[in-house]
Formats: C-alpha cells, structure tokens, sequence
C-alpha cells in the first residue's frame, strides 16, 4: 500500500476581527497577507511568515466572554534571539514574556496575540 505524505499544515485561529488580527501579525510580526476571502471587513485570512502560514477565522465575539482554551502554537525558529529582539522592538510581549532555557531543552519565549491565541517561539539547545 502506497503511503500519503504530508507537506505542511496551515492552523486556523479564531478572532473575533480579521482585520484587526491581519494587521497586528503583518504589521507587528512581520507576516505579509497570503489572501483574504474579501477585500473589506474578511471573515477569512492567510498570513505567511517564511515556511510559516496561519489562517485567521472570524469567530462569533461573545464565544471570549466565556473561559475556552485557545490554541497554542509553537513555532520553531533557528535564530530564536534575533526573533526575540525583533518583537520586544515592536512591542509585543506582554509582562511575563522572557527569552529562557528550558528543562525540556530548548531556548523560548511565549505571549499572546490580541485574541488569546498562544505564540511560542523556540530552538532546541
């Protein structure tokens, strides 16, 4: 039996504005716009980031009125303290947000988009 491969996967995260959520990983994380499904008020959006694309989702806002876990994503980054300062130039991270060395062995830092979504950023050591 012949087996299927697997190329890539494109996580799709909710948000409540499209485009408030296009700007902030074009503008603060240095994605570029993949498409969107309309050019004014999307439901639906891709941002790419090198090999990286995510898909933004509108989701209904009163599903954030309620505790939902949201999506964690880690992204697996070579020159992680470039990236690092990258963001902290752009003001991105939130109080708690540290370059570190794990006990799982790697070096990562972490926060959230505008909408709870998790983004953390590693390399192993």
């Amino acid at each position: 039996m012949k087996k299927a491969t697997l190329t890539s996967v494109h996580p799709v995260l909710p948000v409540w504005d499209v485009s408030l959520a296009m700007a902030f990983y074009v503008d603060k994380l240095g994605f570029v716009l993949a498409f969107s499904d309309v050019p004014k008020a999307p439901t639906y959006a891709g941002v790419r980031r090198d090999g990286v694309e995510l898909h933004l989702q509108w989701h209904d806002p009163k599903e954030w009125e309620h505790t939902v876990d949201r999506p964690m994503l880690r992204f697996m980054v070579p020159q992680i303290e470039v990236l690092y300062h990258e963001y902290a130039a752009r003001d991105v991270f939130h109080s708690q947000t540290a370059l570190r060395d794990t006990a799982w062995g790697t070096r990562e830092f972490a926060f959230y988009d505008p909408f709870k979504n998790g983004l953390t950023f590693y390399r192993d050591l």
